[in-house]
């Protein structure tokens, strides 16, 4: 969306008195959200209101939500019956694909369109790109107008916010960990000991992988991943394991 803004220049004087004939000049800014974090988005609210109701399990109603949404006017309301969590909400991207610019995406709380702050805010700056107004009947929220903008972006930096500190306290931990000497990453599948006792199982015809996993509490794909020889076959493994137990020759006296 293009903002504009006005600039006088120019200033004219009549002999015996003072004649001001003011020119404007309408420049275009820089199309950036934060030219002006405050302008209407949309700015024409010719458009529809359309609504998204949302319930956690297929045993809840959604009456409530849906009276709510067609109290205030909604012409169109979608609905899913998922988790906040699941990111395959089927309804609510059939919603945003439905809205035109001029729209207004209105949902009966917050908690029913994100899965998270971040989420929430993704979303809607996405419908705010996209020239489309959010409205949220709970909190009072409404983004077509100043107050409910200014709110929004208090949200937003209070999120960039957390996320910062949480990276910050990540990162000094790691940090704290590596000075001790702490191993970082997941933990291996096997140890040093349960490797030999697998190739030494292994050594033996009548025992198979999958009963070795067993005993091991492995799956077969870890057997393989530290024996990596038995993927050549238990002759390959055999003749590894016999070269690696070769004495070495002794160093001549000198």
């Amino acid at each position: 969306m293009h903002k504009k803004r006005c600039q006088k220049v120019d200033v004219l004087k009549n002999p015996g008195s003072t004649v001001f004939c003011t020119i404007w000049r309408v420049q275009q800014l820089p199309d950036d959200d934060s030219a002006d974090l405050l302008a209407p988005v949309p700015a024409d609210r010719t458009g529809d209101l359309v609504g998204y109701a949302r319930v956690s399990t297929r045993g809840q109603l959604l009456d409530r939500q849906i009276r709510a949404l067609t109290d205030v006017g909604c012409s169109r309301i979608f609905s899913d019956k998922k988790s906040g969590k699941n990111a395959e909400r089927e309804e609510l991207w059939k919603a945003l694909d439905y809205l035109r610019p001029g729209d207004t995406l209105v949902v009966p709380s917050l908690d029913r369109l994100g899965r998270s702050i971040q989420d929430l805010i993704a979303i809607v700056s996405g419908l705010r790109k996209r020239g489309i107004g959010f409205a949220s009947l709970h909190e009072a929220l409404d983004t077509t107008t100043p107050g409910g903008r200014l709110v929004f972006h208090v949200f937003a930096a209070l999120a960039e916010f957390i996320r910062e500190l949480i990276v910050q306290g990540t990162n000094e931990g790691l940090d704290a960990a590596r000075a001790r000497g702490a191993r970082l990453g997941r933990p291996p599948a096997m140890t040093p000991e349960q490797v030999r006792h697998a190739r030494d199982l292994l050594t033996r015809p009548e025992n198979t992988v999958t009963s070795i996993a067993k005993l091991l509490g492995v799956s077969r794909n870890t057997i393989y991943n530290y024996v990596p020889e038995l993927k050549g076959g238990r002759q390959a493994l055999a003749e590894a394991t016999t070269t690696a137990e070769l004495p070495r020759p002794a160093k001549p006296k000198e």
